[in-house]
Protein backbone atom coordinates (compact mmCIF):
# COMPACT_ATOMS: atom_id res chain seq x y z
CA UNK A 1 0.00 0.00 0.00
CA UNK A 2 1.27 3.46 -0.75
CA UNK A 3 1.90 6.02 1.21
CA UNK A 4 -0.40 8.29 0.17
CA UNK A 5 -3.25 5.90 0.38
CA UNK A 6 -2.34 5.44 4.21
CA UNK A 7 -3.03 9.26 4.34
CA UNK A 8 -5.90 9.52 2.86
CA UNK A 9 -7.49 6.43 4.53
CA UNK A 10 -6.57 8.67 7.99
CA UNK A 11 -8.09 11.95 6.88
CA UNK A 12 -11.34 12.70 7.70
CA UNK A 13 -12.50 14.14 4.34
CA UNK A 14 -15.79 15.85 5.51
CA UNK A 15 -14.67 18.63 8.11
CA UNK A 16 -11.59 19.23 5.35
CA UNK A 17 -14.19 19.51 2.68
CA UNK A 18 -16.59 22.03 4.24
CA UNK A 19 -13.64 24.32 5.93
CA UNK A 20 -12.34 24.39 2.34
CA UNK A 21 -16.06 25.12 0.76
CA UNK A 22 -16.78 27.76 3.40
CA UNK A 23 -13.58 30.07 2.85
CA UNK A 24 -14.04 29.84 -0.85
CA UNK A 25 -17.15 30.95 -0.71
CA UNK A 26 -16.85 33.66 1.05
CA UNK A 27 -13.57 34.55 -0.84
CA UNK A 28 -15.55 34.09 -4.64
CA UNK A 29 -18.37 35.37 -3.91
CA UNK A 30 -16.67 38.96 -3.80
CA UNK A 31 -15.41 38.58 -7.62
CA UNK A 32 -19.08 39.26 -8.60
CA UNK A 33 -20.66 41.03 -5.27
CA UNK A 34 -20.14 44.23 -6.63
CA UNK A 35 -21.91 44.37 -10.14
CA UNK A 36 -25.11 45.34 -9.02
CA UNK A 37 -23.44 48.32 -6.73
CA UNK A 38 -21.14 49.29 -9.87
CA UNK A 39 -24.00 51.87 -10.50
CA UNK A 40 -24.75 53.17 -7.34
CA UNK A 41 -20.45 53.81 -7.09
CA UNK A 42 -20.04 55.51 -10.06
CA UNK A 43 -22.49 58.01 -8.45
CA UNK A 44 -21.37 58.03 -5.00
CA UNK A 45 -17.59 58.58 -6.04
CA UNK A 46 -18.10 60.67 -9.30
CA UNK A 47 -16.08 57.97 -11.86
CA UNK A 48 -16.84 56.96 -14.84
CA UNK A 49 -17.84 53.31 -15.89
CA UNK A 50 -14.46 52.64 -17.39
CA UNK A 51 -12.84 53.62 -13.99
CA UNK A 52 -15.68 51.33 -11.75
CA UNK A 53 -15.04 48.28 -13.83
CA UNK A 54 -11.00 48.03 -12.56
CA UNK A 55 -12.99 46.52 -8.84
CA UNK A 56 -13.63 44.05 -10.91
CA UNK A 57 -10.58 43.84 -13.82
CA UNK A 58 -8.28 44.51 -10.81
CA UNK A 59 -9.36 41.96 -8.55
CA UNK A 60 -9.24 39.34 -11.53
CA UNK A 61 -5.92 40.74 -12.56
CA UNK A 62 -3.99 39.89 -9.38
CA UNK A 63 -5.87 36.74 -8.85
CA UNK A 64 -3.97 36.14 -12.19
CA UNK A 65 -0.65 37.39 -11.19
CA UNK A 66 -0.79 35.51 -8.05
CA UNK A 67 -1.96 31.83 -9.20
CA UNK A 68 0.89 30.92 -11.08
CA UNK A 69 3.02 31.06 -8.06
CA UNK A 70 0.89 28.77 -6.44
CA UNK A 71 2.44 25.80 -7.37
CA UNK A 72 5.54 26.98 -5.88
CA UNK A 73 3.83 28.02 -2.37
CA UNK A 74 2.24 24.78 -2.13
CA UNK A 75 5.18 23.27 -2.12
CA UNK A 76 6.67 25.74 0.71
CA UNK A 77 3.94 26.16 3.06
CA UNK A 78 1.67 23.61 4.51
CA UNK A 79 -2.37 23.01 4.08
CA UNK A 80 -2.79 24.76 6.88
CA UNK A 81 -0.60 27.59 6.73
CA UNK A 82 -1.95 28.58 2.82
CA UNK A 83 -5.44 28.43 3.40
CA UNK A 84 -5.20 30.76 6.98
CA UNK A 85 -2.80 32.81 5.29
CA UNK A 86 -4.87 33.58 2.93
CA UNK A 87 -8.15 33.83 4.87
CA UNK A 88 -6.36 36.39 6.88
CA UNK A 89 -5.31 38.61 3.94
CA UNK A 90 -8.99 38.50 2.51
CA UNK A 91 -10.09 39.79 6.09
CA UNK A 92 -8.07 42.63 5.86
CA UNK A 93 -8.78 43.71 2.13
CA UNK A 94 -12.34 43.22 2.98
CA UNK A 95 -11.79 45.54 6.57
CA UNK A 96 -10.78 48.13 4.29
CA UNK A 97 -12.99 48.04 1.34
CA UNK A 98 -15.87 48.43 4.28
CA UNK A 99 -14.13 51.73 5.64
CA UNK A 100 -13.14 53.40 2.37
CA UNK A 101 -13.50 56.75 2.42
CA UNK A 102 -12.50 57.10 -1.48
CA UNK A 103 -12.50 55.16 -4.27
CA UNK A 104 -8.60 54.47 -3.94
CA UNK A 105 -8.90 53.11 -1.08
CA UNK A 106 -11.97 50.96 -2.33
CA UNK A 107 -9.59 49.56 -5.24
CA UNK A 108 -6.53 49.09 -2.83
CA UNK A 109 -8.95 46.86 -0.31
CA UNK A 110 -10.08 45.06 -3.18
CA UNK A 111 -6.24 44.54 -4.40
CA UNK A 112 -5.88 42.95 -0.97
CA UNK A 113 -8.58 40.66 -1.31
CA UNK A 114 -7.68 39.03 -4.20
CA UNK A 115 -4.07 38.84 -3.06
CA UNK A 116 -6.13 36.17 -0.36
CA UNK A 117 -8.31 35.00 -3.13
CA UNK A 118 -6.34 34.14 -5.33
CA UNK A 119 -4.47 31.66 -3.04
CA UNK A 120 -7.73 30.02 -1.71
CA UNK A 121 -8.86 28.15 -4.64
CA UNK A 122 -5.93 26.09 -5.54
CA UNK A 123 -5.22 25.07 -2.12
CA UNK A 124 -9.12 23.80 -2.61
CA UNK A 125 -8.21 22.50 -5.72
CA UNK A 126 -5.25 20.54 -4.44
CA UNK A 127 -6.71 19.37 -1.90
CA UNK A 128 -9.58 17.89 -3.28
CA UNK A 129 -7.31 16.00 -5.72
CA UNK A 130 -4.92 14.67 -3.14
CA UNK A 131 -8.12 13.22 -0.47
CA UNK A 132 -10.31 11.73 -3.05
CA UNK A 133 -9.65 9.06 -5.57
CA UNK A 134 -10.42 9.69 -9.73
CA UNK A 135 -13.41 7.60 -9.80
CA UNK A 136 -14.94 9.67 -6.79
CA UNK A 137 -13.67 13.18 -7.88
CA UNK A 138 -17.04 13.99 -10.12
CA UNK A 139 -19.38 14.36 -6.63
CA UNK A 140 -16.40 16.39 -4.67
CA UNK A 141 -15.90 18.53 -7.67
CA UNK A 142 -19.32 19.18 -7.94
CA UNK A 143 -19.38 20.48 -4.26
CA UNK A 144 -16.55 23.00 -5.42
CA UNK A 145 -18.57 23.72 -8.49
CA UNK A 146 -21.55 24.98 -6.00
CA UNK A 147 -19.14 27.32 -4.77
CA UNK A 148 -17.36 28.15 -7.54
CA UNK A 149 -20.07 28.96 -9.67
CA UNK A 150 -23.08 29.37 -7.33
CA UNK A 151 -21.21 32.53 -5.68
CA UNK A 152 -20.63 34.45 -8.09
CA UNK A 153 -24.11 33.68 -9.63
CA UNK A 154 -25.46 34.64 -5.67
CA UNK A 155 -23.08 37.86 -5.46
CA UNK A 156 -25.47 40.20 -7.45
CA UNK A 157 -28.35 38.95 -5.95
CA UNK A 158 -27.07 39.48 -2.31
CA UNK A 159 -25.84 42.68 -3.59
CA UNK A 160 -29.06 44.10 -4.89
CA UNK A 161 -31.01 42.74 -1.81
CA UNK A 162 -28.32 44.93 0.93
CA UNK A 163 -28.20 48.02 -1.36
CA UNK A 164 -31.97 48.33 -1.80
CA UNK A 165 -31.90 48.75 2.69
CA UNK A 166 -28.40 49.64 3.45
CA UNK A 167 -25.50 51.43 1.60
CA UNK A 168 -22.70 49.07 -0.67
CA UNK A 169 -20.20 49.41 2.27
CA UNK A 170 -22.42 46.82 4.17
CA UNK A 171 -21.30 44.57 1.43
CA UNK A 172 -18.23 44.21 3.30
CA UNK A 173 -19.61 44.52 6.91
CA UNK A 174 -21.15 41.61 6.46
CA UNK A 175 -18.35 39.93 4.79
CA UNK A 176 -16.34 40.11 7.83
CA UNK A 177 -17.65 37.95 10.19
CA UNK A 178 -18.07 35.47 7.59
CA UNK A 179 -14.31 35.28 6.85
CA UNK A 180 -13.79 35.17 10.51
CA UNK A 181 -15.84 32.47 11.21
CA UNK A 182 -14.28 30.66 8.35
CA UNK A 183 -11.01 31.57 9.63
CA UNK A 184 -11.84 29.94 13.14
CA UNK A 185 -13.71 26.67 11.56
CA UNK A 186 -10.80 25.93 9.20
CA UNK A 187 -8.20 26.38 12.49
CA UNK A 188 -10.47 23.98 14.49
CA UNK A 189 -11.36 21.50 11.78
CA UNK A 190 -8.36 21.63 8.75
CA UNK A 191 -5.29 19.44 8.51
CA UNK A 192 -2.24 19.57 6.35
CA UNK A 193 -2.70 16.48 3.91
CA UNK A 194 0.06 17.97 1.08
CA UNK A 195 4.12 17.58 1.64
CA UNK A 196 6.42 20.59 2.12
CA UNK A 197 9.12 20.20 -0.15
CA UNK A 198 10.48 23.67 -0.58
CA UNK A 199 11.51 23.78 -4.16
CA UNK A 200 13.65 25.85 -5.18
CA UNK A 201 12.38 29.69 -5.64
CA UNK A 202 12.80 30.84 -9.40
CA UNK A 203 12.93 35.00 -9.13
CA UNK A 204 13.43 35.72 -12.80
CA UNK A 205 10.54 32.95 -13.82
CA UNK A 206 8.45 34.66 -10.93
CA UNK A 207 9.38 38.16 -12.53
CA UNK A 208 8.37 37.62 -16.52
CA UNK A 209 4.68 35.44 -14.80
CA UNK A 210 3.84 38.91 -13.11
CA UNK A 211 4.64 41.51 -15.46
CA UNK A 212 3.23 39.07 -18.37
CA UNK A 213 -0.19 38.19 -16.95
CA UNK A 214 -0.38 41.56 -14.93
CA UNK A 215 0.64 43.58 -18.08
CA UNK A 216 -2.09 41.52 -20.19
CA UNK A 217 -4.73 42.09 -18.00
CA UNK A 218 -4.04 45.67 -17.30
CA UNK A 219 -3.46 46.54 -20.72
CA UNK A 220 -6.95 45.18 -21.87
CA UNK A 221 -8.41 47.30 -18.84
CA UNK A 222 -7.02 50.19 -20.44
CA UNK A 223 -7.59 49.79 -23.90
CA UNK A 224 -11.30 50.56 -22.98
CA UNK A 225 -9.89 54.09 -22.11
CA UNK A 226 -8.38 54.89 -25.26
CA UNK A 227 -4.79 55.99 -26.03
CA UNK A 228 -1.35 54.04 -26.36
CA UNK A 229 -1.42 52.62 -22.66
CA UNK A 230 -3.37 49.59 -22.97
CA UNK A 231 -1.75 48.41 -26.36
CA UNK A 232 1.74 49.15 -24.95
CA UNK A 233 1.16 47.47 -22.43
CA UNK A 234 -0.57 44.40 -23.99
CA UNK A 235 2.25 43.71 -25.82
CA UNK A 236 4.51 43.84 -22.97
CA UNK A 237 2.45 41.08 -21.19
CA UNK A 238 2.65 39.05 -24.34
CA UNK A 239 6.28 39.65 -24.69
CA UNK A 240 6.94 38.76 -21.06
CA UNK A 241 4.35 35.74 -20.84
CA UNK A 242 6.04 34.10 -24.22
CA UNK A 243 9.46 34.40 -22.53
CA UNK A 244 8.00 33.00 -18.70
CA UNK A 245 7.06 29.50 -20.87
CA UNK A 246 10.19 29.82 -22.66
CA UNK A 247 12.00 30.01 -19.19
CA UNK A 248 9.58 26.97 -17.45
CA UNK A 249 10.46 24.14 -20.64
CA UNK A 250 14.34 25.25 -19.98
CA UNK A 251 15.03 25.14 -16.41
CA UNK A 252 15.51 22.49 -14.09
CA UNK A 253 12.67 23.06 -11.93
CA UNK A 254 9.78 25.22 -13.43
CA UNK A 255 6.73 27.00 -11.02
CA UNK A 256 4.75 25.99 -13.59
CA UNK A 257 5.34 23.05 -15.15
CA UNK A 258 4.02 23.34 -18.98
CA UNK A 259 4.84 19.66 -19.48
CA UNK A 260 1.35 19.38 -18.53
CA UNK A 261 -0.16 20.22 -21.75
CA UNK A 262 1.43 16.94 -22.96
CA UNK A 263 -1.75 15.44 -21.89
CA UNK A 264 -4.27 16.27 -24.59
CA UNK A 265 -7.37 15.98 -22.38
CA UNK A 266 -5.95 18.76 -19.68
CA UNK A 267 -5.11 21.05 -23.03
CA UNK A 268 -8.45 20.84 -24.55
CA UNK A 269 -10.40 21.23 -21.27
CA UNK A 270 -7.94 24.42 -20.63
CA UNK A 271 -9.01 25.57 -23.92
CA UNK A 272 -12.76 25.56 -23.34
CA UNK A 273 -12.99 27.13 -19.72
CA UNK A 274 -10.91 29.78 -20.99
CA UNK A 275 -13.54 30.53 -23.46
CA UNK A 276 -16.22 29.71 -21.19
CA UNK A 277 -14.72 31.79 -18.31
CA UNK A 278 -14.71 35.29 -21.05
CA UNK A 279 -18.16 34.81 -21.84
CA UNK A 280 -19.44 34.37 -18.34
CA UNK A 281 -17.74 37.28 -17.11
CA UNK A 282 -18.98 39.49 -20.32
CA UNK A 283 -22.32 38.65 -18.89
CA UNK A 284 -21.72 38.43 -15.05
CA UNK A 285 -20.91 42.22 -15.67
CA UNK A 286 -23.33 43.19 -18.90
CA UNK A 287 -26.42 41.98 -17.22
CA UNK A 288 -26.55 43.78 -14.21
CA UNK A 289 -25.97 46.91 -16.16
CA UNK A 290 -28.96 46.14 -18.22
CA UNK A 291 -31.02 45.81 -15.66
CA UNK A 292 -30.69 48.47 -13.83
CA UNK A 293 -29.48 51.43 -16.21
CA UNK A 294 -31.41 49.89 -19.66
CA UNK A 295 -34.92 48.88 -17.93
CA UNK A 296 -34.05 50.68 -15.07
CA UNK A 297 -35.00 48.19 -12.57
CA UNK A 298 -33.73 49.07 -8.60
CA UNK A 299 -30.82 47.46 -7.24
CA UNK A 300 -33.15 45.38 -5.03
CA UNK A 301 -35.54 44.11 -8.41
CA UNK A 302 -31.85 43.35 -10.08
CA UNK A 303 -31.32 40.87 -7.50
CA UNK A 304 -35.13 39.45 -7.57
CA UNK A 305 -34.34 38.99 -10.79
CA UNK A 306 -30.69 37.19 -10.70
CA UNK A 307 -32.19 34.77 -7.93
CA UNK A 308 -33.55 32.12 -9.26
CA UNK A 309 -30.74 31.40 -11.65
CA UNK A 310 -27.89 31.52 -8.79
CA UNK A 311 -29.74 29.08 -6.83
CA UNK A 312 -31.00 26.96 -9.79
CA UNK A 313 -27.43 26.79 -10.34
CA UNK A 314 -25.74 25.81 -6.93
CA UNK A 315 -28.29 23.06 -6.82
CA UNK A 316 -27.60 21.45 -10.07
CA UNK A 317 -23.78 21.46 -9.86
CA UNK A 318 -23.59 18.63 -7.20
CA UNK A 319 -25.90 16.77 -9.18
CA UNK A 320 -23.69 17.45 -12.37
CA UNK A 321 -20.57 16.17 -10.85
CA UNK A 322 -22.83 12.58 -9.92
CA UNK A 323 -23.78 12.36 -13.77
CA UNK A 324 -19.99 13.30 -14.74
CA UNK A 325 -18.98 10.18 -12.26
CA UNK A 326 -21.85 8.11 -14.57
CA UNK A 327 -21.33 9.08 -17.86
CA UNK A 328 -18.56 11.02 -18.46
CA UNK A 329 -18.26 14.33 -19.96
CA UNK A 330 -19.56 14.07 -23.62
CA UNK A 331 -23.23 14.32 -22.51
CA UNK A 332 -23.11 17.10 -20.39
CA UNK A 333 -20.86 19.49 -21.69
CA UNK A 334 -21.54 19.61 -25.11
CA UNK A 335 -25.75 20.15 -24.57
CA UNK A 336 -24.53 22.30 -21.99
CA UNK A 337 -22.29 25.00 -24.00
CA UNK A 338 -25.20 24.68 -26.84
CA UNK A 339 -27.76 26.26 -24.22
CA UNK A 340 -24.97 28.65 -23.16
CA UNK A 341 -24.83 30.05 -26.76
CA UNK A 342 -28.22 30.35 -27.55
CA UNK A 343 -29.44 32.06 -24.34
CA UNK A 344 -26.07 34.23 -25.26
CA UNK A 345 -27.51 35.04 -28.35
CA UNK A 346 -30.73 35.92 -27.10
CA UNK A 347 -29.16 38.36 -24.70
CA UNK A 348 -27.67 40.19 -28.18
CA UNK A 349 -31.24 40.84 -29.19
CA UNK A 350 -32.45 42.15 -26.17
CA UNK A 351 -34.43 45.76 -26.56
CA UNK A 352 -35.65 48.61 -23.41
CA UNK A 353 -38.75 46.86 -23.15
CA UNK A 354 -37.47 43.35 -21.98
CA UNK A 355 -40.31 41.57 -19.39
CA UNK A 356 -38.69 40.99 -15.87
CA UNK A 357 -39.89 37.03 -16.49
CA UNK A 358 -38.26 36.41 -19.90
CA UNK A 359 -35.19 37.54 -18.49
CA UNK A 360 -35.59 35.28 -15.33
CA UNK A 361 -36.28 32.72 -18.15
CA UNK A 362 -33.12 33.18 -20.02
CA UNK A 363 -30.27 33.27 -17.04
CA UNK A 364 -32.00 30.43 -15.30
CA UNK A 365 -31.47 28.60 -18.76
CA UNK A 366 -27.74 30.43 -18.70
CA UNK A 367 -26.94 29.04 -15.40
CA UNK A 368 -27.93 25.38 -16.01
CA UNK A 369 -25.85 25.83 -19.34
CA UNK A 370 -22.99 26.34 -17.48
CA UNK A 371 -23.78 23.73 -14.35
CA UNK A 372 -23.15 20.70 -17.11
CA UNK A 373 -19.80 22.56 -18.58
CA UNK A 374 -17.75 23.98 -15.71
CA UNK A 375 -17.17 21.00 -13.32
CA UNK A 376 -16.97 18.14 -15.67
CA UNK A 377 -14.70 19.98 -18.21
CA UNK A 378 -12.05 20.94 -15.10
CA UNK A 379 -12.26 17.42 -13.56
CA UNK A 380 -11.78 15.30 -17.33
CA UNK A 381 -8.57 17.46 -17.54
CA UNK A 382 -7.03 17.20 -14.21
CA UNK A 383 -7.94 13.60 -13.83
CA UNK A 384 -5.52 12.94 -16.65
CA UNK A 385 -2.70 14.60 -15.11
CA UNK A 386 0.06 12.27 -13.26
CA UNK A 387 0.22 13.67 -9.07
CA UNK A 388 3.02 15.00 -9.27
CA UNK A 389 1.35 17.70 -12.29
CA UNK A 390 -1.60 18.35 -9.78
CA UNK A 391 -0.19 21.71 -7.95
CA UNK A 392 1.35 22.43 -11.36
CA UNK A 393 -2.20 21.58 -13.38
CA UNK A 394 -4.58 23.69 -10.88
CA UNK A 395 -2.36 26.68 -10.98
CA UNK A 396 -2.27 26.25 -14.90
CA UNK A 397 -5.82 26.28 -15.08
CA UNK A 398 -7.01 28.54 -12.55
CA UNK A 399 -4.50 31.32 -13.72
CA UNK A 400 -5.74 31.24 -17.38
CA UNK A 401 -9.57 31.27 -15.93
CA UNK A 402 -8.88 33.99 -13.99
CA UNK A 403 -7.02 35.57 -16.63
CA UNK A 404 -9.56 34.92 -19.28
CA UNK A 405 -12.01 36.77 -16.84
CA UNK A 406 -10.38 39.81 -16.33
CA UNK A 407 -10.07 40.27 -20.27
CA UNK A 408 -13.16 39.66 -21.04
CA UNK A 409 -14.77 41.71 -18.27
CA UNK A 410 -12.49 44.50 -19.55
CA UNK A 411 -13.32 43.75 -23.15
CA UNK A 412 -16.86 43.70 -23.20
CA UNK A 413 -16.95 46.46 -21.59
CA UNK A 414 -15.12 48.33 -24.05
CA UNK A 415 -16.88 46.61 -26.67
CA UNK A 416 -20.19 48.37 -25.14
CA UNK A 417 -18.95 51.70 -24.62
CA UNK A 418 -17.71 51.78 -28.60
CA UNK A 419 -20.94 50.40 -29.31
CA UNK A 420 -22.65 52.92 -27.61
CA UNK A 421 -19.84 56.35 -28.70
CA UNK A 422 -21.00 54.31 -32.44
CA UNK A 423 -24.97 54.60 -31.67
CA UNK A 424 -24.54 58.06 -30.80
CA UNK A 425 -22.88 59.37 -33.61
CA UNK A 426 -25.75 58.34 -36.10
CA UNK A 427 -28.40 60.18 -34.11
CA UNK A 428 -29.78 63.64 -34.64
CA UNK A 429 -29.94 64.42 -30.82
CA UNK A 430 -27.36 61.65 -28.88
CA UNK A 431 -28.35 63.94 -25.49
CA UNK A 432 -32.31 62.56 -25.27
CA UNK A 433 -32.40 60.09 -22.66
CA UNK A 434 -34.60 58.05 -25.09
CA UNK A 435 -31.72 57.84 -27.41
CA UNK A 436 -28.77 57.18 -24.31
CA UNK A 437 -31.18 54.03 -23.54
CA UNK A 438 -30.71 52.73 -27.13
CA UNK A 439 -27.18 53.29 -27.08
CA UNK A 440 -26.14 51.39 -24.16
CA UNK A 441 -28.54 48.34 -25.30
CA UNK A 442 -26.77 48.96 -28.91
CA UNK A 443 -23.53 48.35 -27.00
CA UNK A 444 -24.36 45.51 -25.46
CA UNK A 445 -25.81 43.43 -28.22
CA UNK A 446 -22.32 43.79 -29.51
CA UNK A 447 -20.67 42.44 -26.50
CA UNK A 448 -23.17 39.85 -26.47
CA UNK A 449 -22.69 38.60 -29.83
CA UNK A 450 -19.28 38.61 -29.32
CA UNK A 451 -19.44 36.56 -26.33
CA UNK A 452 -21.64 34.27 -28.06
CA UNK A 453 -19.17 33.73 -31.17
CA UNK A 454 -16.60 32.60 -28.22
CA UNK A 455 -19.01 30.17 -26.80
CA UNK A 456 -19.42 28.47 -30.54
CA UNK A 457 -15.79 28.13 -30.55
CA UNK A 458 -16.09 26.19 -27.15
CA UNK A 459 -19.06 24.38 -28.09
CA UNK A 460 -16.86 22.52 -31.03
CA UNK A 461 -14.05 22.17 -28.95
CA UNK A 462 -16.37 20.18 -27.15
CA UNK A 463 -17.36 17.62 -29.85
CA UNK A 464 -13.57 16.09 -28.91
CA UNK A 465 -13.73 15.60 -25.17
CA UNK A 466 -13.84 11.83 -23.51
CA UNK A 467 -13.70 10.27 -20.22
CA UNK A 468 -9.92 10.50 -19.32
CA UNK A 469 -8.46 7.24 -17.20
CA UNK A 470 -6.12 7.93 -14.41
CA UNK A 471 -2.26 7.47 -14.95
CA UNK A 472 -0.82 5.14 -13.34
CA UNK A 473 1.37 5.98 -9.73
CA UNK A 474 5.17 6.79 -10.56
CA UNK A 475 7.11 4.73 -9.16
CA UNK A 476 8.68 7.15 -6.50
CA UNK A 477 5.65 6.95 -5.09
CA UNK A 478 4.62 3.44 -4.58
Amino acid sequence: MTTSNTIKQEIKRGPITVALIIGAFVAILNETLLNIALSDLIHYFHVTPTTVQWLTTAYLLVIGILMPVTALLTGWFTTRQMFLGAMTIFLIGSVICGFAPSFAFLLTGRIIQAAGSGLILPVMMNTILFIYPPEKRGGAMGLIGLVIMFAPALGPTLSGLIIASLSWRWLFYLVIPLAAFSILFAARYLTNVSEVTRPKVEIPSIILSTVGFGGLVYGMGSSAEGGWVGPTFMIIGAISLVLFVWRQLVIKDPILDFRAFNYPMYTLSTVILILIMVTLFATMILLPLYLQRALLLSSFAAGIVLLPGGLINGMLSPLMGKLFDKFGPRWLVTPGLLIVCVVVWLFSRLTVSESMLYIIILYCALLIGLAMVMMPVSTTGLNQLPKRLYPHGTAIMNTLQQVAGGIGTAVFIGIMVTGQKTYLSHVSNPEAQTQVLHALVAGMSHAFFIAMIIGVFSLILSLFLKRTIAPKEEPAEE
